[in-house]
C-alpha cells in the first residue's frame, strides 16, 4: 500500500466516479482502476461497489476511506513542515476578525509585520463572534479575534484587550448631563443592540438580567455605523465597548459609564488546539503578542 493508491481511492470515493477522478487527477481511468484493484488485492477486501450508475463505498471501503484521510493529512502536514524549513518566512495567514475590531487594533500591527515578513500573505475575513469560533473550529481560518469566553477545551487563547462597556446616548438625552449611571436606571430606555449572532448582544442581555430587568430592544443590527447613527438620531441608546465609543467624536453622542453591574468586554486571539498551525501563522501570533501587549480597563 502506498500514498498514490490511497490518493486515487480517496478521489474516486469523493467524486463517486472513476471518470471524474480521472479528469481531476489527470490520470487515465484504466490506470486508476488498476491501482485501486491492487489496493483491494493487498487488503483482501473490496473497497468500492462498482455499479453502472455510481461508485459507492463498501463497509470496508468506508473504514479505509476514513483512515486514508488521516494518513493523507499527516503526509500534507509533513510536507508543509518541510517546505517551511526550506522556504523560510513564506506562507499565508488567514485571520478572522469581528467587524470594527480590525480597525481598532490591527492596522499598525499588519504594516509592521509585512515590513518584517514581506513573503507572508495576510488575508483577513470578517465574521460575527459566534460564527468566527465555528470557522476556527472547522479549519477554514487559521485563528481569529473574538470575545471571551470561549471553550478553552477546543481553543487556545491569549487576551488582547479588556475594557468596560459604556452607554451611548444622543446629545439631547436626559443622560447626556451624566458621567455615570447604574444599569438599573436604564430599565425604561429603548435599546439599540447588535444582532443576536454577536457576542456583545449576549453580554448586554445578561448584564440587564443581572440588574433585574429585561431590556426593551427596539432595533438590532449587524452594522456598527447604523447602530451609532440611530443613537445619534434619538432612536434609542446602546451599550458598546469604551474604545469604540471613543471613535464617535464626529457624532452628537455622549458616553456614560456604567457603575453597576461591572460589564467587561474582553477580546482575545483564539486558535484550535491540537491542530497544525503554519509557520506563518505561528510567526504572526508571536508578533502580535510582542507588539500588542495586553491592555486593561
Amino acid at each position: 500500500m502506498d500514498i498514490r493508491q490511497l490518493s486515487y481511492f480517496v478521489e474516486v470515493a469523493r467524486l463517486k466516479s472513476f471518470t471524474k477522478a480521472s479528469q481531476t487527477l489527470l490520470v487515465s481511468q484504466p490506470s486508476i482502476s488498476k491501482t485501486i484493484k491492487n489496493l483491494e488485492d493487498e487488503l483482501g477486501v473490496l473497497v468500492l461497489n462498482r455499479s453502472e450508475k455510481e461508485v459507492e463505498l463498501t463497509d470496508a471501503g468506508s473504514l479505509v476511506y476514513e483512515q486514508a484521510l488521516h494518513i493523507m493529512q499527516s503526509m500534507k502536514d509533513l510536507s508543509l513542515s518541510i517546505h517551511e524549513l526550506v522556504q523560510v518566512k513564506r506562507g499565508k495567514v488567514v485571520m478572522g476578525l469581528m467587524p470594527t475590531v480590525g480597525a481598532l487594533l490591527f492596522p499598525q500591527i499588519i504594516v509592521g509585520f509585512k515590513s518584517q515578513y514581506p513573503g507572508i500573505d495576510i488575508q483577513m475575513v470578517e465574521y460575527s463572534a459566534k460564527h468566527l469560533e465555528i470557522q476556527v473550529n472547522v479549519g477554514h481560518i487559521d485563528f481569529g479575534v473574538t470575545v471571551l469566553p470561549v471553550d478553552t477545551g477546543l481553543y487556545g487563547t491569549f487576551s488582547l484587550l479588556k475594557e468596560d462597556l459604556v452607554a451611548i446616548v444622543d446629545s439631547q438625552h436626559w443622560l447626556a448631563s451624566k458621567e455615570s449611571v447604574d444599569l438599573k436606571e436604564l430599565e425604561e430606555e429603548s435599546f439599540i443592540l447588535f444582532s443576536k449572532e454577536f457576542a456583545l448582544y449576549d453580554v448586554v442581555i445578561q448584564a440587564c438580567w443581572q440588574a433585574g430587568f429585561e431590556p426593551r430592544v427596539v432595533h438590532m443590527s449587524s452594522m456598527w455605523d447604523l447602530v451609532c447613527e440611530m443613537v445619534a438620531n434619538q432612536q434609542g441608546i446602546s451599550l458598546i465597548p469604551r474604545s469604540m465609543a471613543n471613535r464617535l467624536k464626529h457624532l452628537p453622542i455622549h458616553t456614560v459609564a456604567i457603575t453597576s453591574p461591572a460589564m467587561v468586554w474582553e477580546l482575545a486571539l483564539i486558535y484550535r488546539r491540537n491542530q497544525y498551525l503554519s509557520y506563518a501563522s505561528r510567526e504572526f501570533i508571536a508578533y502580535i503578542q510582542t507588539h500588542l501587549p495586553n491592555q486593561s480597563l
